[in-house]
């Protein structure tokens, strides 16, 4: 365009579906809103490049913009409307502050010339989303639709990604004004220095009983598999912080567990006894430090080497010996090929802990007539190898997450936020990002019910999902600690579900129900041929036993 030429004029909505698609946009999940009609409007002339993925709850549509978001390391994209959907959304927000995934929410508000007076669900954002968000702002001038949105995914994925809250007053998306766009994003990406290697080499060097610790956001296939080099080229052992576990093979003989809720005791020992942990990307936060008590604060017993992409992390509540502040793929890059130089053997110390995992992943006794660490080891057998496993929060993950072993990147969707209602549309983000992988939703019944409802969105896109709910029949993490703490005087933990098969086959999905752990392996290879066919999802109902309350516990130990 020549300088005396003007730029056509479109609208703010124009204009900002054009952003997105500029920044790589292929999937976006609202509610649909009247406050941004306009947006919806242009959305169907971009239908052929971005798909949109309408929703039957605000919350839902959040996390499955965050999980798209964990799946792909690009930004989710979410809509919903001002107040109520907003709130609704929150959850969402939440999770992707809490987890470090790149997400940006776009909120339908009020006009401009009706703001601060409490209009129709007017709230401020700014203030709502002030300490959820990495940044919170109203668009004010049409015109400057693509610098805010330019900014919002620059925003969302530099440093420690997160999630990015922009409201859109409806007037602004429909006026017309000229506008020339923006380019495509890019990350800037920080690495350590010189000397932050020369000392991390000198201090592992020097330790006897290193543990390595993967964790956080911004990684990727590449950066996971660079890792994994680095880990195995010096003989390092190495594990994950909660919930992450596919950034390392499971099955390889130097992965020793994850660092979190459920942690195997022999573990937790271990990391006290460690002399160098090299933390690379977790934020060590409560549940990856046992309630901060893994680790001593503020200084630590052990040598802590801690790496970290957001500068606000490091020293945050951990004053760790050597603090590198630099992304995932700036810092893997920079030691894929490093070769440390050890004064003492590794071998015992590693093989040691391998021992234990592979103890303590063994399938055990437990009452009832499902056995969920069967169910679950069985899973880990007969699904594919890239398979996404998504979960929300219960003491059924306590089940999964110890006896399913993920074999590689991005397999585990599950928010650290604990957020309940998690898997059923996270599950449905990833398989609308990815329909050639087979996706599983693992919920209890207390979580399922939080977002259930979401089942009509999987039949409207024919997204075949398998939803696989473990029925107890009680908020199960509660009643442990209610079991525990007060005895005798259980109140408010008992659940009236409904049949859940008859449940899923109403939202026109198929569905089936498993009541002995024999009849787990063979529900789940029909299940899995039926959502290969595209005809939709399935729902597998797993009839569990109360007592079973988590691994190698029961409800009447507890009460003893």
């Amino acid at each position: 365009m020549s300088a005396t030429q003007k730029a056509p004029k479109k609208t703010g909505g124009e204009i900002l579906v054009e952003a997105l698609k500029t920044h790589g946009t292929t999937h976006a999940f609202c509610v649909p809103g009247e406050s941004y009609l306009a947006v919806l409007d242009a959305l169907y002339d971009a239908r052929s490049s971005i798909e949109l993925i309408t929703c039957r709850q605000e919350g839902g549509a959040a996390n499955m913009a965050e999980a798209h978001g964990k799946l792909t390391g690009r930004p989710g994209i979410c809509f919903v409307t001002r107040g109520p959907g907003a709130t609704n959304a929150s959850i969402g927000v939440h999770t992707a502050f809490q987890d470090s995934t790149p997400m940006i929410l776009f909120i339908g508000q009020v006009a401009r010339d009706q703001a601060d007076r409490e209009a129709f669900q007017e709230i401020d954002f700014r203030r709502m989303f002030g300490q959820m968000a990495k940044w919170v702002a109203e668009i004010q001038d049409p015109a400057r639709i693509p610098e805010y949105v330019s900014r919002a995914f620059h925003t969302a994925v530099n440093g420690r990604p997160g999630p990015v809250v922009l409201a859109l007053p409806e007037d602004i998306l429909r006026e017309m004004v000229e506008s020339t766009g923006s380019k495509p994003y890019r990350r800037a990406l920080s690495g350590p220095t010189g000397s932050d290697l020369e000392e991390m080499a000198d201090r592992l060097n020097k330790a006897e009983r290193p543990l390595v610790i993967l964790g956080g956001g911004g990684w990727s296939q590449e950066t996971t598999q660079n890792i994994a080099k680095f880990v195995r080229d010096n003989g390092l052992p190495v594990g994950a912080s909660f919930r992450c576990k596919d950034l390392f093979d499971n099955r390889d003989p130097h992965y020793f567990g994850d660092v979190g809720i459920g942690i195997n005791p022999k573990l937790a020992e271990r990391v006290r006894q460690a002399d160098v942990i090299l933390a690379i990307g977790p934020r060590l936060g409560e549940m990856t430090t046992g309630g901060y008590t893994l680790f001593e604060v503020p200084d630590t017993k052990q040598d802590l080497i801690h790496v970290h992409a957001g500068a606000e992390e490091l020293g945050r509540v951990y004053n760790a010996d050597l603090k590198i502040n630099s992304s995932m793929a700036g810092f893997v890059e920079a030691v894929k090929d490093l070769e440390l130089a050890p004064q003492h053997s590794w071998d015992a110390w590693r093989e040691d802990a391998r021992s234990d995992f592979e103890a303590f992943v063994a399938p055990i006794d437990a009452p009832g007539d499902v056995n969920l660490s069967q169910v679950f080891a069985q899973m880990s057998n007969l699904l594919p190898q890239d398979a996404i496993v998504c979960n929300g929060a219960g003491n059924y993950a306590a089940w999964l997450h110890r006896f399913y072993q993920h074999k590689a990147f991005r397999t585990q969707l599950a928010p650290t936020s604990g957020a309940m209602g998690y898997g059923v549309p996270a599950a449905i983000g990833a398989k609308a990002t990815e329909r050639s992988r087979t996706v599983v939703a693992v919920s209890g019944d207390g979580c399922f019910l939080m977002t259930g409802q979401e089942l009509a969105t999987a039949v409207h896109h024919k997204l075949g999902v398998l939803f696989i709910v473990v029925n107890n029949g009680i908020y199960g993490t509660i009643r442990m600690h209610q079991e525990r703490d007060y005895p005798g005087r259980v109140i408010g933990t008992d659940l009236t579900n409904p049949d859940f098969v008859a449940y899923a086959e109403a939202f026109g999905a198929r569905a089936a129900r498993v009541e002995t752990t024999a009849d787990f392996a063979p529900t789940l290879k029909e299940a899995l041929a039926h959502i290969g066919t595209g005809k939709g999802p399935m729902l597998i109902e797993i009839m569990a036993n109360p007592d079973a309350i988590s691994p190698g516990k029961t409800l009447q130990s507890l009460r003893g």
